[in-house]
């Protein structure tokens, strides 16, 4: 019992000195920012946690398309969809002035594609048509809601969609979460308590290929490190605020441990350049302090 009780005041304390350390790296990183920051990192070894303004709910943007994608691999488990099922492509559903390189490979619609085309380039290259083919298909942003509560997680709500959100500014704050439900959802779906092993493992194959947000969580760390990620952004509004530039991330360490964070920039007046180097420099901070 001594020895568990030793264990235990050790690992507190030597958390205590990493979160502290952490703590006042990522403190100069906000200092003078405008902007409100959600931080929050969890081991998936140790069960380290650091967390800055973590309850916060904050608007998603496209960090949202993760949870998407994990209820369409859902009914794919189900046997309510298949990952090879066709989707006719036309002008209804390829919608103009919006991100979206399925439309860009697919300018005059006309076509079937299969789902896994769609499902990958909504993840790894943040199609905004394809999330709404994806939200379509589900019956909406309920089924989604629907699925993540049944899975126990919290701090999380889902209301609108990509197409609803470029209409209204404001609709993007109704699709929010906090960091600390982005890193322990992250958990979940690593340890296979989301989907399926062979949904979980082609999900994280398709997050490890992402090629959006190069100037943000991966920037600063050790290039052809392994990091699942999801990332989001508003752009800004006419007043120049920017709502959301946002980033997820399962990051795997050379010793093949890993942890998650989660950065999301809100509500910010700096710059696009400045708002992506506070995520930056955090998730090289986090690399830091894990790499002791």
């Amino acid at each position: 019992m001594k020895k568990l009780i030793l264990l235990f005041l050790f690992v507190s304390i030597f958390n205590f000195g990493q979160n502290l350390s952490l703590d006042n790296k990522i403190g100069d990183i906000l200092l003078n920012k405008n902007a409100t920051v959600g931080v929050s990192v969890l081991g998936f070894e140790n069960g380290f946690r650091y967390s800055r303004n973590a309850d916060k709910k904050l608007p998603m943007q496209s960090v949202f398309k993760f949870h998407i994608a994990a209820a369409v691999l859902d009914f794919v488990d189900q046997g309510k969809l298949s990952l090879d099922q066709k989707i006719h492509l036309d002008r209804s559903n390829l919608l103009e002035n919006t991100w979206s390189p399925l439309r860009d490979k697919y300018p005059n619609g006309g076509v079937d594609v299969p789902l896994s085309e769609i499902l990958e380039l909504t993840v790894a290259k943040s199609d905004n048509n394809g999330c709404d083919i994806l939200l379509k298909l589900l019956g909406g942003t309920q089924t989604v809601q629907k699925f993540m509560n049944s899975k126990g997680v919290k701090n999380f709500q889902i209301k609108n969609s990509e197409a609803e959100m470029h209409k209204d500014w404001s609709l993007q704050y109704k699709n929010y979460s906090t960091t600390q439900s982005a890193v322990d959802v992250l958990k979940k779906f690593s340890d296979g308590k989301l989907l399926s092993k062979r949904s979980t493992e082609y999900l994280m194959k398709v997050m490890l290929s992402t090629s959006t947000g190069l100037n943000k969580l991966v920037e600063q760390l050790p290039k052809n490190t392994p990091v699942a990620r999801k990332t989001g952004s508003s752009g800004k509004n006419d007043a120049g605020l920017t709502g959301a530039e946002n980033e997820i991330a399962i990051v795997t360490l050379p010793n093949g441990k890993q942890y998650a964070i989660a950065v999301f920039v809100s509500n910010s007046t700096e710059s696009n350049v400045v708002n992506c180097k506070i995520i930056s420099d955090i998730s090289k901070a986090v690399w830091d302090d894990f790499s002791k």
